[in-house]
């Protein structure tokens, strides 16, 4: 008879595991769905679920993923997503790790851009009555772009032919890609700082939204806001409308038209200096390429292609732990603060005060009691003492003698019970009820 080998709950799901990550099909899956049950963890991480009007599916991606995204997922939305379909140990269900989303029927950057636009403006960032008016002859106008662009060659040009004896202070930043957004805040915090600028520009050339897209970012747009003057925003060509514009104090069609705005009108004079910044432009451009070869070539490593498979499922693991460890430590809180509330009451009702009060009423009682029992005792002995008196008094020799009767003692105080002791002459004295006789003996003779 063959022996049955039994495999553990987590091996089989080990197993299964990686039969789903071994599958091309189920690697980088293109699947369309609607958005539903969607959380954003305090991680970063978008947890939802996929769901079709036949059936559901777990998802998760990851913050490495999810700050790549434009705009905010919303529960009811249609997406198209990018994803490898795996299984989670711990439970066993198998879900959806997203590596990208984009939304059905409008670009991901159109939909993020309309999102900021109106959050922004039910705040007011965009109320006409905030914006200030352009000073007509500033002393200094500062200018945050690219260094390297066309555009800062345009503004110098008609600054210096419309107004040549403005101070123009350049205040650079990266205008284009990933970082564009935060180097432009730093250059404008740089300007801010600057006591000496009475107007801004802030700009780049015109290109696609993607190229843009660093003058639609939420924090360029906070920071034009409460940036100490006014603010000209000069984004791209005259068709091109972004955030900026919205939250700048006057928006300029192109960056030319923003610098006829900011200077008074005099002959331009400037040249074109770009022939060192292009050739340093091909000189990166073609070490970038390089790179990116060489970076191509060791990307297609299994360890390169699918890094996030080492930590992927702990990270997730590590979500549900910290749930987990929230509800027991509430818990844990709760009934420490039951405890806490019990001791309290008892401590309450063992206070000195209580005892001490507890003890006072206690002695009045054996006070009274006691004054009871003394009473009645001193009662009854003085009754019983009465007794006695009555007794004594019954049984008194005195008694007697108030009758009549007397006691004879002789000479020497003793008292005569035999009368033929005596002879004549013998002095006696007769004790009655109330008095002494002293008397002296005539005869002594036997009563006939």
């Amino acid at each position: 008879m063959t022996e049955v080998t039994y495999l553990s709950v987590h091996a089989l799901t080990k197993y299964i595991k990686r039969k789903f990550d071994a599958d091309p099909h189920l690697s980088d899956a293109h699947i369309k769905g609607e958005i539903s049950n969607f959380k954003r963890h305090s991680s970063g991480h978008f947890y939802f679920t996929l769901k079709d009007d036949k059936a559901r599916i777990l998802a998760v991606m990851f913050a490495s993923n999810s700050k790549k995204l434009k705009f905010e997922p919303e529960n009811g939305m249609m997406v198209l997503i990018k994803a490898d379909v795996s299984v989670y140990e711990a439970s066993g269900q198998y879900q959806l790790y997203v590596k990208d989303i984009q939304p059905e029927g409008v670009g991901a950057l159109f939909l993020a851009y309309e999102q900021l636009k109106e959050r922004l403006q039910q705040e007011g960032l965009f109320d006409p009555q905030r914006k200030r008016p352009i000073p007509s002859y500033p002393k200094t106008i500062g200018v945050v772009t690219s260094p390297t662009g066309a555009v800062i060659r345009d503004i110098l040009t008609t600054i210096k032919r419309r107004y040549p004896i403005v101070k123009v202070k350049l205040f650079p930043a990266v205008v284009q890609g990933e970082s564009a957004a935060a180097s432009i805040v730093r250059a404008m915090e740089k300007a801010s700082a600057d006591p000496s600028i009475d107007v801004l520009i802030v700009g780049r050339g015109g290109g696609s939204i993607e190229e843009l897209w660093p003058f639609n970012e939420e924090i360029v747009a906070r920071s034009i806001v409460s940036f100490p003057v006014p603010v000209i925003s000069a984004v791209g060509h005259e068709t091109d409308v972004t955030i900026a514009d919205f939250a700048a104090d006057m928006r300029a069609p192109t960056p030319t038209a923003a610098a006829e705005i900011a200077a008074p009108n005099i002959e331009e004079v400037t040249e074109r200096l770009l022939s060192k910044d292009m050739r340093l432009l091909r000189a990166m451009t073609e070490v970038v390429s390089v790179k990116r070869k060489q970076w191509q070539y060791l990307s297609q490593s299994i360890i390169f292609r699918k890094p996030e498979r080492l930590y992927q499922q702990q990270m997730e693991r590590l979500d549900h732990l910290n749930v987990q460890l929230n509800k027991m430590l509430m818990q844990k809180v709760g009934g420490s603060r039951e405890r806490l509330s019990y001791i309290e009451k008892q401590l309450i009702r063992q206070h000195p005060k209580q005892l001490i009060e507890k003890q006072s009423l206690q002695l009045r009682q054996l006070d009274r009691s006691l004054h009871y029992t003394m009473k009645g005792l001193l009662n009854r002995k003085t009754s019983e003492f009465k007794g006695t008196i009555s007794t004594l008094e019954a049984l008194s020799p005195l008694k007697i003698m108030n009758r009549g009767y007397s006691l004879v003692y002789d000479g020497d105080n003793e008292l005569i019970k035999d009368p033929s002791s005596l002879k004549k002459g013998d002095s006696i004295r007769v004790a009655m009820a109330d008095k002494d006789l002293l008397c002296s003996v005539n005869d002594v003779k036997e009563r006939e």
